[in-house]
């Protein structure tokens, strides 16, 4: 779990670097992943439907409920892996 640890902290840090932006569609999942390594499942209230940013994000993030931390860094890793690629 520590190299997992290791390789997720300088994915966060490698990201905003990226040269390219990856999209809105990538831009969920990765701030998704980021979410369930870092704070578990989502929490809260799901936005109304009139907030469109924070419910999609809220929508992203709750699609990976159960998915444990470690796997999410490692997901988290290989999204920014194709961000960071070109």
């Amino acid at each position: 779990m520590a190299d997992v640890k290791k390789q997720f902290e300088a994915a966060a840090a490698a990201v905003l670097k990226a040269k390219k932006d990856p999209g809105n569609d990538l831009k969920l999942k990765l701030y998704a992943h980021f979410k369930q390594a870092t704070e578990g499942d989502v929490q809260g209230d799901k936005p109304g439907f009139t907030d469109f940013v924070n419910r999609a994000k809220y929508e992203a993030w709750a699609k990976l409920k159960g998915m444990t931390s470690g796997d999410a860094m490692t997901a988290y890793v290989k999204l920014v892996d194709r961000v960071t690629r070109e």
